[in-house]
């Protein structure tokens, strides 16, 4: 019997897909709110593409705000966009 593949749905492009393929974005239990590179820190973990549009895509439309439950500075925003577009290049 093949092992279940866990899905998870981008925040920005609103496409299920498998686990592993996606960037975990987490809040802390202290509310301070990362990017999860290895998908294992503590916290209320969202799923974004790794493509620096599907992080913009969730930004306009305030998933994350929504998923986290609270709102979510700018500088939040742009750390999270700078992190990601140095650990993957820009898409």
């Amino acid at each position: 019997m093949p092992k279940k593949i866990p899905l998870r749905q981008c925040l920005g492009c609103r496409e299920m897909k498998p686990k592993k393929e996606l960037l975990r974005v987490v809040r802390s239990k202290e509310g301070e709110i990362s990017l999860d590179l290895r998908g294992k820190a503590s916290g209320r973990g969202a799923y974004v593409c790794p493509s620096s549009d599907c992080l913009k895509k969730a930004i306009k439309s305030k998933a994350l705000s929504r998923a986290f439950d609270t709102q979510i500075p700018q500088e939040i925003y742009d750390a999270l966009l700078s992190q990601m577009e140095a650990e993957h290049g820009t898409e």
